[in-house]
């Protein structure tokens, strides 16, 4: 199995995981062959791209790191809470009480999984960019949380946090945050002030934590003290959103915005590194980078002698040295190169992704 942007898509491919709207309907089965007017629909729905079965990808199997209908009911109920900070009806306790049941059962998934390496290349509908996003980030922090042995508590604080992070754009003018310009100084600055919308209105609805309230208020401190609200410093600023800012960026820059086209996996991963010590916590930095693959399986790539192949294997301690399958233009499997342990290749690296 691969993931193949929309633009490559061709008649006969197969599909290889089913594609849901962000209501939970099935619309494309695993399995079916592609035919012109399901590669339509496909991009009508602005997906980004698609996992197809194929000789190229044979035997390589990517795990949902959770349950698609747990991702979607969770999809569906931070837009109803989303929906609730805009209309005011007096429900905000309830859902978020619901919502908690489906972080408890996040957290239960992700330690189940918890030797699993993130293989982040999503297919989101861009309309509802900012639910997924929610989900997203909330995965992310709480794979963090896990490998810094977080009991389930703070797992579960540290999910509602990461999913409410936003609730605050609610507050702030659509035309800002789909703007496709440059923002002026001045609608950024109304933009900042998200984070504290957020915070109060949370706060005056429901008995938030004050663990999950604070990656609200402060997921965009970085830190060197050049963020928002208040510029905190370093471990002034709370662990929790130390933990969700990196998730959130990533993400972030990952996604299909309307003022960019979002970045590949291995790009955002040099652009987080590059943050450590500065935007970023170093010491999570660490971390985050053993638990997300900068090239996610069955993506392919060249390298710098000038052979394609496509990875099937990552590795914690190495994300960007990959195990390889090298493939011929016949696209039948030749050998496999492992840059982490193949200490004949120490020369080779990743110069390139490539679609085929």
């Amino acid at each position: 199995m691969r993931f193949i942007p929309t633009f490559f898509l061709q008649e006969g491919m197969l599909l290889g995981k089913s594609i849901y709207n962000s209501n939970g309907t099935l619309l494309l089965k695993e399995g079916l062959k592609l035919k012109q007017q399901y590669i339509d629909k496909v991009i009508d729905l602005d997906i980004k791209g698609i996992y197809i079965d194929d000789e190229i990808s044979k035997g390589i199997e990517i795990e949902n790191i959770i349950d698609d209908e747990l991702r979607l009911n969770t999809v569906q109920k931070i837009k109803d809470i989303f929906m609730e900070a805009e209309n005011d009806t007096g429900q905000m306790k309830e859902k978020i009480e619901s919502l908690n049941i489906l972080i408890e059962d996040i957290v239960d998934e992700l330690i189940n999984n918890k030797d699993i390496i993130v293989n982040m290349l999503d297919i989101k509908v861009f309309d509802d960019y900012t639910f997924f996003h929610s989900v997203n980030v909330a995965i992310l922090s709480i794979v963090m949380g896990i490998a810094l042995n977080l009991n389930k508590e703070g797992l579960n604080n540290l999910g509602m946090g990461a999913l409410l992070h936003d609730v605050g754009k609610t507050f702030i003018s659509k035309e800002y945050l789909n703007k496709n310009e440059k923002l002026t100084d001045d609608e950024f600055e109304k933009i900042k002030k998200h984070p504290v919308k957020g915070y109060k209105y949370i706060r005056s609805r429901f008995n938030l934590p004050i663990q999950a309230s604070k990656v609200i208020l402060e997921h965009h401190e970085k830190y060197d003290g050049t963020g928002y609200p208040s510029q905190k410093v370093g471990k002034d600023i709370s662990l929790f959103a130390r933990i969700v800012a990196i998730a959130d960026v990533y993400d972030a820059v990952t996604s299909d915005r309307p003022y960019r086209k979002g970045v590949l996996p291995s790009k955002a991963m040099e652009y987080i590194m590059g943050g450590a010590g500065y935007h970023f916590d170093y010491d999570l930095i660490s971390i985050f980078v053993k638990k997300v693959a900068a090239y996610p399986l069955g993506t392919c790539v060249k390298l710098s002698n000038g052979l394609i192949g496509i990875v099937v294997k990552n590795y914690p301690d190495a994300c960007t040295r990959p195990k390889i399958r090298l493939i011929e233009e016949t696209g039948q499997e030749m050998c496999y190169i492992n840059l982490r342990d193949d200490f004949r290749n120490n020369n080779l690296t990743i110069v390139e992704i490539v679609d085929m």
